[in-house]
This record gives structure tokens, C-alpha cells and sequence, in this order.
């Protein structure tokens, strides 16, 4: 049996492992899903040191995959779904990706993607929920192919998160997860996961309600399932339905952005006063900035669970703070974990005391780094030293150790959460034959924190005006995603730049944010 599902197999084999959508898995049936599913990928020749990149919703197959990759030695790649097809053909051939799992609903533009030639080198592709056809084989008949027996040679297998970067390409991280040596035992796995479990109380159940294709979803899901918790799950996320889940299951964690947070809290008063709760032990949000009103409301509601951290998919955890020294410490985003040492660098390069600002670095004290895929360069303007990486954050540390931010990545949109890179958005729009000169800024929502905004300066003899508006939604319907699609277009004459010819942003996004108790400028 797997090593890290054969234990729970045999310690409560009939107990819930999984729940999603459409259906359960006792840990018995799981433990049997992921040895099939090692053996099938071995006998179509995927094996340690491969790739398997993984385009799905959140769902029972996400996990069985995932499980017999970190079993079988195997690199699994989370793609975002709400991508299209340059772009998910762009994530499977820098990744080196073999084999593909896609969830149904996915599965035209995926194919769409495999017909790109940069993704000749995938042998193997799997459909969940969907038929055999020309192009996919049936996930379900894929893993009943395979001997239920104990694979023998298991080896560790870790994720490479795809994180957007500012060139304008998403970069994969491989993290310490990512470049374990070869032949490394998954038992590893065990050691990391009981420091999750330690989090939430130890072995429970987790809701997830996130899409598990992000680090923090997946490391407060898959995590503690290491340690013997179960993860109960929605596809889509519906906040009635998250209350449900957790009395339902009795869950006792969940992660949540704070885009949920607000929705939770604007629930009619009849649907928050039927949800009872008391299961949870830990409830984890971090992602973006949340409203203190917002957070005030759900600790109020939930009482004091709620836990903040701060990170980044390299780095992973920095700092955490909970209810309590939130009250007392509001805007602080907590102390440094044990196991990191935040360092401030003022703009002269050299590290500055309490209280004064300046660019943040992360050590890690066990040593734990990251590199970013096929791009030397990029992992090079990321650290200061070995072993010393900034996510380009600004702040200071303030006497007591707390960690505040006064500033946040150059440029970058944080809308619902999720990061949003300007630099790729404006590849695209730059390339259009009726723009001139293109910029792009986050600009306020109520609901989301920020939206896309293009500022457009049109080429010479094109009218500005609603029908080119429309044309460049049109065009950027097809080369992004949703979430990175501009919601509005300004145009203008000229863009404000520098004597070098760098934009200028900050005079772009004022009019926007002047007035607003923000950093944001």
C-alpha cells in the first residue's frame, strides 16, 4: 500500500478521506485508488524525476493524483483552470509535463492546447468524468488498470506551483518540495504535514472551498491529509454551502480569502444565525489584505479561531497572528515563525533597525529555498544571498517582532485574492494593431479590492471610444483569462513616463486611490 494513505488504510480504512461533489472515498478506497493509480502510471512509463501537469476543479481524482505523485517520485504541476489554451500549452512545455489529468469540463480547451506543437513531448492524457475519445483516455479505466497490490520503490514527489510573473510568463517554483533527490522516501511527507496538523489541533476535517490549484488551498488541504485528516470540498465556491460543509462534516479548519470572508458576512441574518460551528478549531485566511471591518465580523460571528499568515508560494508560511493579537495589533501581519527571519534592507542596501522601512528578505533556518523553473535569472533578482529571498514586499519590523506592511509588490493587482501581473496583461494588449501604448493598473472594488484597468493609448488614426473599448475586451477574451481580462478602458493621448521611459503608475492609479486609507500608489 501507498506510504502515506497505507496507514490510515489500516487504522480506519471505513472512515471519510474525501468528499467532493459528487461523491465519497473511505480511506480503504483511497489507499486502493492511489496504488492503482502509481501502477498505471508506471506501466505507461511515467515514473520518478517526470511530470504530470493537472487541470481540474477541486475533486476526489485532484487528490488521488496528487497522492501518487508525492508516492510515486512524480513532479505534479497545479494549472490554473480558468486559463486558456496559450496559456495552459505555455505551463505544460516549460513544466516538461508527460502526462495531463483534466476534469471534464475542461477537456476542449485543454485539447485545444495539445494541439499547440510546443506540447509534443505529453504522452499520456487523462479525462475525469468523461469518455475515452481520440484524444483523452478515461481517468476511471486508467486507474482500474492497475494492480491494487503495494508498489514496491515508492519515492517522494512534490508540486511546482506556477506563480505570474512580471516579464509577462507565469515562472514555476521549485520550491524545497519540488528538488527533493531522487529516490527520497515519501515518508518526508509524514514530517512535513504533522507540522499542518499541529495548526489545526491535529487529525480533523478540512473544508475546501478554494480552488486547490493555488499553494495556500492546497497546503491547508493536502497537508493535513498527510497526518490523517480528511478534506471535504466545492468545486464552486458558495458561501451557504460552506456553512453546510462544516456542520455537516464537523470540520475543524478552513482556508478562506478574504472575497469569502466578505461574502460570509453578507449572508441574510437567517442563514448565518442556522450555522452552529462549533467543530472548527482553526480558521485560516491570508492571500490579500482583509477590510478590518470585514475580519471584526467574522471573529465577532466565529469567535476567536481566525488566524492570519502572510506569504507567498515561495516562501510558503512567514508570519502568522491570531485573533487576539489581531485586536491588539490590528494591521500587523504577526511575528516570523520560529523557523524564519525576516530581514529589512533600507534602500541603501544595508539592514535597518525597528520601526524603519524597507525592502523584506525571508531566511529560512532549515535551510529551505526556492528556484524558479528554467529562469536563472529571475531566482537570481530574488535573493540577496543564498538561502535570502525577498517577494518583493516593503515594511518593517515594529519592537515586538510584529511585521507590517507599508507597501506591497511593484504593480502587482490583488483582485479577490488572486495575483494579478500587469506586465503580462499589457504583452497582450501591446501586440494589438490599434494600440499604440498600453498600462495597466488595479483600480478599486468593492467586493474584490481591486480590478484590472488598461490604459490605452490608441495608435495614430484609430478612434478612442466604446467600439475600440469592445474590440480589445473581444481580443482579450480569447488570449486571457477571465480573472486577467481588464473590467474597463481608459484612453488617453500619452502615458506619464520617466526620462528612461519607465512608466510612471504611480500618477496613473492616483486618481483612483486619492482619499483611500491605502498604500496603494
Amino acid at each position: 500500500m501507498a506510504v502515506l494513505t497505507s496507514g490510515f488504510a489500516a487504522e480506519k480504512g471505513d472512515e471519510l478521506a474525501l468528499a467532493d461533489d459528487t461523491g465519497t472515498l473511505t480511506w480503504n478506497e483511497f489507499d486502493e485508488r492511489v496504488n492503482r493509480l502509481i501502477h498505471s502510471f508506471r506501466d505507461a512509463g511515467i515514473g520518478p524525476g517526470d511530470t504530470i501537469a493537472v487541470v481540474s476543479g477541486n475533486c476526489n481524482e485532484w487528490f488521488e493524483t496528487a497522492f501518487a505523485c508525492a508516492n510515486a517520485g512524480i513532479v505534479f504541476v497545479p494549472v490554473n483552470w480558468h486559463l486558456v489554451a496559450p496559456e495552459i500549452a505555455y505551463i505544460v512545455h516549460d513544466s516538461e509535463s508527460k502526462a495531463v489529468v483534466v476534469g471534464h469540463d475542461f477537456a476542449d480547451v485543454v485539447a485545444t492546447a495539445l494541439d499547440d506543437e510546443r506540447c509534443a513531448s505529453v504522452e499520456l492524457a487523462l479525462v475525469i468524468g468523461g469518455p475515452t475519445t481520440d484524444r483523452f483516455q478515461s481517468f476511471d479505466d486508467f486507474v482500474a488498470g492497475g494492480s491494487p497490490d503495494e508498489p514496491d520503490d515508492q519515492s517522494f514527489g512534490g508540486p511546482m506551483f506556477y506563480t505570474s510573473g512580471t516579464t509577462g510568463n507565469p515562472k514555476g517554483v521549485r520550491g524545497s518540495l519540488t528538488n527533493m533527490p531522487e529516490g527520497a522516501d515519501p515518508s518526508i511527507w509524514q514530517l512535513i504535514g504533522g507540522g499542518f496538523a499541529d495548526q489545526i489541533g491535529g487529525p480533523g476535517r478540512t473544508v475546501l472551498c478554494g480552488p486547490v490549484y493555488h499553494s495556500a488551498q492546497w497546503a491547508y488541504s493536502f497537508l493535513p491529509m498527510i497526518s490523517g485528516s480528511a478534506t471535504v470540498m466545492q468545486h464552486k465556491y458558495d458561501s451557504a454551502g460552506v456553512l453546510k460543509l462544516i456542520d455537516d462534516y464537523e470540520a475543524t479548519n478552513v482556508h478562506l480569502v478574504p472575497t469569502q470572508m466578505k461574502r460570509l458576512v453578507d449572508l441574510p441574518d437567517q442563514v448565518k444565525e442556522s450555522f452552529d460551528g462549533s467543530s472548527l478549531r482553526l480558521v485560516i485566511h491570508g492571500a490579500a489584505p482583509c477590510p478590518p471591518a470585514v475580519k471584526q465580523s467574522m471573529i465577532d460571528w466565529w469567535g476567536p479561531v481566525i488566524t492570519e499568515y502572510y506569504g507567498s508560494t515561495e516562501g510558503s508560511v512567514i508570519t502568522m497572528i491570531d485573533s487576539e493579537e489581531w485586536m491588539a495589533k490590528g494591521g500587523s501581519v504577526g511575528k516570523p515563525l520560529d523557523s524564519m527571519e525576516v530581514i529589512v534592507v533600507g534602500e541603501d542596501g544595508t539592514h535597518v533597525g525597528p520601526n524603519e522601512s524597507g525592502t523584506l528578505y525571508f531566511r529560512n533556518a532549515m535551510g529551505m529555498d526556492f528556484e524558479y523553473h528554467n529562469a536563472p535569472e529571475k531566482t537570481a533578482d530574488s535573493h540577496l544571498e543564498p538561502g535570502v529571498f525577498t517577494t518583493g514586499d516593503v515594511g518593517y519590523l515594529d519592537d515586538e517582532g510584529y511585521l507590517w506592511l507599508s507597501d506591497r509588490k511593484i504593480d502587482m493587482i490583488i483582485s479577490g485574492g488572486v495575483n494579478i501581473y500587469p506586465a503580462e496583461i499589457e504583452n497582450v494588449l501591446g501586440g494589438h494593431r490599434l494600440v499604440g501604448d498600453v498600462a495597466v493598473i488595479g483600480v478599486p472594488n468593492e467586493e474584490f479590492g481591486e480590478e484590472v484597468k488598461a490604459i490605452v493609448v490608441p495608435n495614430d488614426g484609430v478612434d478612442a471610444g466604446d467600439e475600440l473599448a469592445a474590440t480589445l475586451t473581444a481580443f482579450c477574451r480569447e488570449q486571457l483569462a477571465g480573472y486577467k481580462r481588464p473590467r474597463s478602458f481608459d484612453f488617453v493621448d500619452a502615458l506619464p513616463r520617466t526620462g528612461t521611459g519607465k512608466v510612471q503608475k504611480a500618477k496613473l492609479r492616483a486618481p483612483f486611490w486619492d482619499g483611500r486609507n491605502t498604500g496603494i500608489l
